[in-house]
Parts: structure tokens; C-alpha cells; sequence
């Protein structure tokens, strides 16, 4: 079990965000319910992948038979949350997460566990646990999507970021 556990069951507020400039950007997971909050590290592609996997587990939820839950197929206006990450004071790195469903509450449930560089076979020593509601959840997909996209353009040759000081492209079929 980790030894250190930051839970959020019904969290006032959970997003991404980025500290830095394009090209250079730090990906935040930040959680706050009331003045307790956490802030942890994670990858760009990671950030991607948990936006995806939340808004297909909510489509899934939504377009099931019999489902009883009244899942939201866009973001409800009043949860957009274009607002800037509060302090950040980084708790862990990722290294992996996982997502699932809790239908006893109709929340999302994301779990993020520490990376440890030196020892990746140990359990991690840090877990956080945000659970969303579905608006919520929505919300936070919404936002990461938006957030990941705002980075350096990408060239349309070979799919790579273009740097602010310029690209060389990678595409082997230019000359």
C-alpha cells in the first residue's frame, strides 16, 4: 500500500494545466476539495490518453441499455473551469494510472501512482484517487483536450511540433 494517499471523493475542483511555454511545458493533475489540495506531474501523452479514456467511458455509460444515469454527451456550460492552475507545490511524478467506473455513485474514479525511477518494479509510495461525477468528468476531459492542443503547432508534413525557432522536417519522403 502507498504510503502516501491523497483522496479526492467529491473534489470542488480537478484539471490540467501546464506551467512554461510551449515546447517546454510541465502537465499538472490538480485536485482541491476545500483548502486541501494536490498538485502532481505527469506526461503530455499521459494527460491525452486519460481525456480520451474518460470521455469513452462516459459515452459507454451513456449508450448502455438500461442505463439509469443521466450522463452529459457535452461539457454542461456552468463546469467549464478556463481558470489558471492555483500554487503548485508538485506532490509526485506520475508513472501510471488507471481509470474506471463506479455506477454505485456515478463517478469516474482516476488513480495516479508516483514513479519511482530507481525501483519501477516496487509498489509506488504515492497514490492519488480523484472520484468525479459525470459533469465533472466531462469538464475535466473538455479542458485537458484543450489544454494538450494549445501547445507548438505541428507541421503538416511530418506530424512533428514546430519549434518557435524553427523545424527541419522529418518527414524521409522530402527531400
Amino acid at each position: 500500500m502507498a504510503s502516501e494517499v491523497h483522496e479526492f471523493n467529491w473534489p470542488d475542483r480537478v484539471v490540467i494545466g501546464t506551467i512554461g511555454e510551449p515546447g517546454s511545458r510541465t502537465f499538472y493533475l490538480q485536485a482541491r476539495a476545500g483548502s486541501d489540495m494536490t498538485s502532481i506531474a505527469l506526461e503530455k501523452q499521459q494527460a491525452a490518453v486519460v481525456a480520451e479514456m474518460i470521455d469513452e467511458i462516459l459515452d459507454q455509460v451513456a449508450t448502455a441499455a438500461g442505463n439509469s444515469f443521466s450522463v452529459p454527451t457535452h461539457t454542461p456550460v456552468e463546469l467549464v473551469d478556463n481558470d489558471p492552475l492555483e500554487e503548485v507545490d508538485e506532490a509526485f511524478r506520475v508513472g501510471s494510472m488507471n481509470l474506471g467506473w463506479d455506477a454505485t455513485v456515478a463517478q469516474v474514479v482516476l488513480e495516479a501512482f508516483s514513479l519511482d525511477e530507481a525501483h519501477p518494479e516496487d509498489e509506488p509510495e504515492a497514490v492519488m484517487q480523484v472520484r468525479m461525477p459525470v459533469g465533472t468528468a466531462r469538464a475535466f476531459a473538455m479542458r485537458t483536450h484543450e489544454v494538450v492542443a494549445a501547445g507548438r503547432p505541428v507541421c503538416s508534413s511530418c506530424g512533428y511540433p514546430i519549434d518557435p525557432e524553427g523545424h527541419t522536417c522529418q518527414d524521409p519522403e522530402l527531400p
